[in-house]
């Protein structure tokens, strides 16, 4: 709809573009060439994470096209601009690794300048892999202006020797290189061909869980997570959500309305339902905190734990993002889960409707099995599960789907960083039986939280994945798979007990019961306290520094504004 008339007197661009005394302001627009018309409409920021830092973002620039079309068709002026991505696959297994959960505050951080900083009125974002997805939608629920969120894809699933492969085989295939049981020419001919293209890793990996948050909260276009990036579908799909942002702008719904505990218990559920990351234990507490909602890693796991399993998905299954958006998308899962009444129906979407009007047209085919009906599921609960204990007071979560056993009991073998961790499975210096601690790992302790996936699809490329077992105060990857306890909490820089661990101490993991404990007396836990000393940071100074200082812990959602939830005005009414 164009050539409305907009009353500017309540939008935010009134402060750049209304009156005499922005004459300045709007020389600026003009050039860059901007119509007098096009200046007197809200503005839309559209924000993307486009690099060429990996392929998951790569297709962004030219969805984000679409998505400017779609808001200027719909009666507004659009504005692009980008934002940064540290992408797991390339910072995994360094150093590097410690900056990816500090970038998705510098995500969230920056878009809410940009758009503060020029009084943009609206925001649609585009996000493509694991820290970016989440920052964009913190950002939305800080700024609270109408906002549009649209994943940009998965990449499609590579060919090896006649298989669907992810980059997940790669670094199983570091291991079994490691192990004598493929050749240095092998490896290289499975590197070359794993990733085909554009998009973020192909199976429920962080990405794709967060992606079908997106949809579940619904901050999303109902469909817009599934078709891959490559395809010509996601450029409608962008024009959708700009042309859907301006219609949110007539109607003043914000992220805010969206978003509520209802909400973040859909998106919980999806998770548990679809065996979904781990990483989402950390991502959703955080975007609730944005909203001011409390909602941590107990209220996530308190939910899973009553979710069935439903979706074969890769790393616990067999198919990846491509499948199910072949069957049907993310409309499939939440049709499925409204159907058997463990979705809040009535939360309202961007569309402006709610989630079950959304949805009530959906038919959950029956002649495939990438989703089953809940009638009929993987297992009973969720594919991912909290465990609580004295050595995880404040929880940790671990991913069960697939897995065969859920206890595990073992010696502790501590280490007190990824690497010396990565160079013992390498040199085999394991033992079946071990519980492998990589501790100081944590979000302030890294500091980073880092994703531990080298470490453990060594040990799975080894043929030890069922032998030993992994616990850390950092993470593990979305395309992690076995029984790898993360996220720790309290975190072993702050004292935590998993700080008091020595090698040989009897752990015992139950995911069955949610349980993860340390065969020691509350006693003994207090005299190995009393001696305890936190380590210092080689981080003196920069970004990474500041992260350690004002990062809070993980069960809350490793946010750097950890005392202070939303704040009691919002942007938009500035």
């Amino acid at each position: 709809m164009t050539g409305q008339t907009w009353d500017k007197s309540r939008l935010p661009s009134r402060h750049s573009t209304v009156g005499p005394g922005r004459a300045p302001h709007r020389s600026y627009y003009y050039a860059m060439g901007l119509s007098k018309e096009e200046i007197a409409q809200p503005f839309v920021g559209v924000a993307t994470c486009w690099n060429e830092a990996a392929p998951c973002n790569i297709a962004l620039a030219r969805q984000a096209q679409s998505a400017k079309r779609g808001v200027a068709e719909a009666g507004a002026t659009p504005r692009e601009f980008c934002t940064i991505t540290v992408t797991d696959g390339i910072a995994m297994g360094h150093q590097g690794m410690k900056s990816s959960l500090a970038s998705r505050e510098v995500i969230a951080d920056s878009i809410e300048l940009t758009v503060r900083g020029h009084g943009y009125d609206a925001l649609v974002g585009l996000a493509g892999c694991d820290k970016t997805l989440p920052g964009v939608m913190m950002a939305m629920l800080r700024l609270n202006v109408p906002s549009v969120f649209m994943y940009g894809g998965s990449i499609l699933p590579g060919k090896f020797h006649g298989r669907d492969v992810t980059v997940l085989d790669v670094f199983e295939a570091v291991g079994q290189h490691a192990a004598g049981r493929i050749t240095d020419a092998e490896l290289e001919e499975l590197e070359r061909v794993a990733c085909p293209g554009a998009g973020a890793c192909g199976g429920q990996f962080t990405a794709n869980t967060m992606a079908m948050v997106s949809e579940a909260i619904g901050l999303a276009l109902p469909g817009s997570a599934g078709a891959p990036a490559p395809l010509e579908e996601r450029d409608v799909y962008a024009l959708r959500s700009g042309q859907a942002v301006v219609e949110l702008i007539r109607k003043n719904i914000r992220p805010r309305d969206i978003v509520t505990r209802e909400a973040l218990e859909n998106a919980a559920v999806v998770v548990g339902a679809t065996g979904g990351s781990t990483n989402a234990a950390l991502h959703l507490p955080a975007i609730a905190h944005e909203a001011g909602i409390r909602f941590t890693l107990r209220d996530v796991a308190a939910i899973m734990k009553r979710t069935p399993y439903i979706a074969d998905l890769k790393p616990g299954g067999r198919y990846v993002a491509a499948d199910v958006h072949r069957i049907g998308g993310v409309p499939v899962v939440i049709k499925a889960l409204l159907d058997a009444g463990l979705l809040h129906g009535d939360c309202l979407t961007v569309t402006g409707r709610t989630l079950a009007e959304n949805h009530k047209d959906v038919v959950f085919p029956t002649d495939q099995d990438v989703v089953r009906p809940v009638s009929n599921p993987l297992s009973p609960t969720g594919g991912v599960v909290g465990l609580f204990g004295n050595l995880a007071p404040d929880g940790a979560i671990v991913k069960v789907a697939g897995m065969k056993s859920l206890r595990f009991e073992g010696r502790a073998l501590c280490f007190d960083c990824e690497e010396d961790a990565f160079a013992a499975v390498q040199a085999r210096a394991y033992q079946p039986g071990d519980v492998i601690v990589i501790r100081y790992e944590g979000p302030k302790g890294g500091p980073g939280m880092r994703e531990m996936l080298s470490t453990t699809s060594a040990i799975y490329g080894q043929g030890m994945g069922d032998k030993v077992a992994l616990i850390t105060d950092g993470r593990f990857s979305g395309a992690t798979r076995g029984f790898c306890i993360g996220h720790v909490t309290p975190e072993a820089a702050v004292g935590g007990p998993i700080a008091l661990l020595r090698n040989g101490d009897r752990i015992v993991i139950d995911a069955e019961k949610g349980t993860l404990e340390v065969d020691l007396s509350g006693e003994e836990l207090d005299r190995r306290r009393a001696t305890w000393q936190p380590r210092e940071t080689i981080y003196t100074s920069g970004a990474l520094w500041k992260y350690a200082q004002l990062v809070g812990p993980a069960h809350e959602g490793a946010v750097t504004h950890p005392g202070a939830r939303a704040e009691r005005h919002v942007y938009a009414d500035l």
